[in-house]
C-alpha cells in the first residue's frame, strides 16, 4: 500500500450534528446538539456539516436548524457547512448566519426521487439558483451525490454515471464535489474504479471527497483505497452515527474515531485529537441512549511507547 508522505494534511468533514442525527427517532435538544459541536470543535475539527434547513415536517430532529446555527461558536478557520435544498432553504440559511452549504443529489433517478422528490436532472437545475447566489455572497459550496456505488432501488451503479453527475456539479460551481456510499455497498477495488473514471474524465481529484458508510464494515478500507488514489477528504461522524434509512441493517457512518487512528497510524495530519474525539462520541451516544458501536468507540487509541489503550473511559 502507498499513500503519499507524511507531509500531506487529511480534511475531516465532520458531519454528525447533521447527518449524524437527521433520522434519529429520540428528539435531541438544541443545547444538546450545541455542546456537541463545542466538544468536536475542541477535537480540533474544523469542518463540521452543522444541520439542514429543510422542511422542518420532513426531517423533524433538524427542525431547529435556525436557532442552532445562530447560537453555534464563530471562531477563526471553522466552517459549518449546512445542506440547503432550494432557495427558500437558503434564504433560512442566510438569515442564520451560514456561510457555506452543501446541496444534494444521487447518482440515480430512483433514489433522488425517494429522497428529494426529484429526478436527478430536476433537482441539479433546481441547484442553479441556490449555488449561484452562494457564489454571490462569497460562501463556500458542496454538492454530493449519493448512491455512487450502488442503489437500493436500480442495484450496481456504473462509476460512468456517477462522475456525469459531479461533473455536471463542478459546471454549476460548487468547490468540492463528495461521492457516497450510501447504502454501505463499496470496496476498495470499487472506489479505485470510481476515481480512476474521476481522473480519465479530467476531474480534479483535489476537490473530490469521500462519504462512506460502515454498513458492511468496509469504511476504513474504503478510505485506504481513496488515499492511495490521491483523495485528501473524507466525511466521517463522531460516534459513528447516522446512516441511510433505505439500507437495512445500516450500522451507521464511518465513525470519525476509526477514522483519526487510521490516519495517524498512517502518519498523515489532519489535526483532530483521538482522545478528545472520544469525548465527543461518548458524549452524543449518552445523549441517544446506547453505547458506542464504532471500534475505536470500544477499544479506545493505542500508545506504542507504553503498549496501553488511550483515550477509553
Amino acid at each position: 500500500m502507498t499513500v503519499a508522505g507524511a507531509e500531506d494534511r487529511v480534511r475531516i468533514y465532520e458531519v454528525g450534528p447533521r447527518d449524524g442525527l437527521q433520522n434519529e427517532a429520540r428528539p435531541v435538544a438544541t443545547a444538546d446538539k450545541r455542546r456537541f459541536v463545542q466538544l468536536l470543535l475542541a477535537a480540533g475539527l474544523r469542518e463540521i456539516e452543522a444541520t439542514s434547513f429543510v422542511s422542518p415536517r420532513g426531517v423533524p430532529q433538524l427542525a431547529d436548524a435556525d436557532e442552532l446555527l445562530a447560537a453555534l461558536p464563530r471562531e477563526p478557520g471553522v466552517r459549518y457547512p449546512v445542506l440547503v435544498p432550494n432557495l427558500r432553504g437558503l434564504g433560512r440559511a442566510e438569515a442564520a448566519g451560514a456561510r457555506a452549504i452543501a446541496v444534494f443529489t444521487a447518482a440515480t433517478d430512483a433514489f433522488a426521487e425517494h429522497n428529494i422528490g426529484m429526478t436527478v436532472e430536476t433537482s441539479l437545475r433546481t441547484f442553479g439558483p441556490v449555488l449561484d447566489r452562494a457564489a454571490g455572497l462569497g460562501w463556500w459550496r458542496r454538492g454530493y451525490v449519493s448512491t455512487a456505488f450502488g442503489c437500493p432501488y436500480t442495484g450496481r451503479v456504473e462509476p460512468d454515471r456517477a462522475v456525469r453527475v459531479a461533473a455536471t456539479l463542478l459546471e454549476l460551481g460548487v468547490d468540492e464535489v463528495c461521492f457516497g456510499d450510501t447504502i454501505g455497498v463499496a470496496v476498495p477495488a470499487r472506489v479505485r474504479e470510481l476515481l480512476a473514471r474521476v481522473r480519465d474524465s479530467g476531474l480534479p481529484v483535489e476537490r473530490v471527497a469521500l462519504h462512506f458508510h460502515d454498513t458492511r464494515g468496509m469504511a476504513v478500507a474504503n478510505v485506504v483505497a481513496g488515499l492511495e488514489a490521491g483523495v485528501r477528504c473524507f466525511d466521517a461522524s463522531t460516534g459513528g452515527t447516522g446512516g441511510c434509512p433505505y439500507a437495512p441493517g445500516a450500522a451507521g457512518n464511518l465513525a470519525t474515531e476509526d477514522l483519526v487512528y487510521l490516519l495517524d497510524g498512517l502518519g498523515l495530519a489532519h489535526g483532530a485529537m483521538l482522545p478528545l474525539v472520544l469525548e465527543a462520541a461518548r458524549f452524543i451516544s449518552g445523549v441517544l441512549g446506547r453505547p458506542l458501536a464504532s471500534k475505536v468507540g470500544q477499544a479506545g487509541g493505542w500508545d506504542p511507547a507504553t503498549g496501553q489503550p488511550l483515550g477509553r473511559a
